[in-house]
């Protein structure tokens, strides 16, 4: 999952837009995209699109559903789980007890409309509340579904009242910081994805590769977008180079050549087993974006 793109669920336009944009995710949403009187047309639309159109896109299909809080999550299952997502994205989740929750869910719906059991899974957006940020550290384990960990700036800026996420430099300030890298470390216990998320300005897509570059960096394996645009940039940041390839691929010819000892020098430079994990993630990644050396 390198690029999630999202696509309200009430706007057959913008679903085929979004169905058609080359992104690795396509995440259609009865959340807040959706006006809370289209809720049910919106379900009726999404149902239908993804029934009739998944044939057409090579995108993998997750619906972002209402939170767990609103008493609208069982009414957006009911109405999606039968068009056969691939995931539910879960907005709010506070802890990995929502993620238990939601699956528990997930299991009856799948049975009642003939899914094996597992067969839809589970992305959290774990950091729109206080205490999601404060129980980041409970998803490991949770469960088999869990596809990943993401973020959000947004929902918990109004939550603890902050006029702003980032800075006069257009940098995240202390607490958004925070969210961000428990996000980072959270997925990593949970030997998960770790998603970023969304860049909110879709014109100023210089600073958008830049903070898609950052993400790499750090260790996020995907970036959320909010604008087809946005995609080819994500899509790009997050393929490991040619380069890095070649470079993983030597690092792990080394270890095995040499009996995976604890550490092995190549042209001169010594590699350890830290670094023969990160070169095996960045060839998985590869892999899964069609890279070779």
């Amino acid at each position: 999952m390198r690029s999630l793109l999202f696509v309200p669920g009430d706007s057959q336009k913008k679903l085929e837009k979004g169905f058609g944009a080359g992104a690795d995710v396509v995440i259609v949403d009865l959340e807040d995209s959706v006006a809370p009187h289209n809720k049910a047309l919106a379900r009726e639309v999404a149902a239908r699109f993804i029934v009739e159109r998944r044939a057409q896109t090579s995108s993998v299909i997750y619906v972002r559903v209402n939170d767990l809080s609103t008493g609208l999550t069982d009414d957006d299952l009911a109405a999606l789980v039968p068009a056969r997502p691939d995931g539910i994205m879960l907005p709010k989740s506070n802890s990995g007890q929502d993620v238990q929750h939601l699956s528990a869910k997930l299991r009856v719906h799948e049975a009642e409309n003939g899914l094996a059991d597992g067969a839809i899974k589970i992305l959290p957006i774990i950091t729109e509340m206080p205490a999601g940020v404060l129980a980041a550290a409970t998803y490991a384990g949770t469960s088999a579904r869990l596809a990943g960990l993401t973020w959000g700036a947004e929902d918990l800026s109004a939550a603890i009242g902050a006029r702003a996420v980032r800075d006069e430099h257009g940098r995240y300030t202390d607490v958004f910081r925070h969210a961000r890298i428990m996000t980072i470390l959270a997925a990593a216990a949970a030997e998960v994805a770790a998603i970023d998320t969304v860049f909110p300005n879709f014109r100023d897509m210089a600073a958008f590769k830049a903070e898609c570059t950052e993400a790499e960096r750090d260790g996020f394996t995907g970036k959320m977008a909010i604008h087809p645009d946005q995609v080819p940039v994500i899509n790009a940041a997050f393929t490991p180079s040619v380069e890095a390839v070649r470079q993983s691929t030597a690092i792990v010819a080394a270890f095995q050549a040499a009996g995976n000892p604890g550490v092995v020098g190549i042209d001169g430079k010594m590699y350890d087993r830290p670094h023969l994990r990160l070169a095996e993630r960045l060839l998985a990644r590869a892999g899964a974006a069609g890279v070779s050396a």
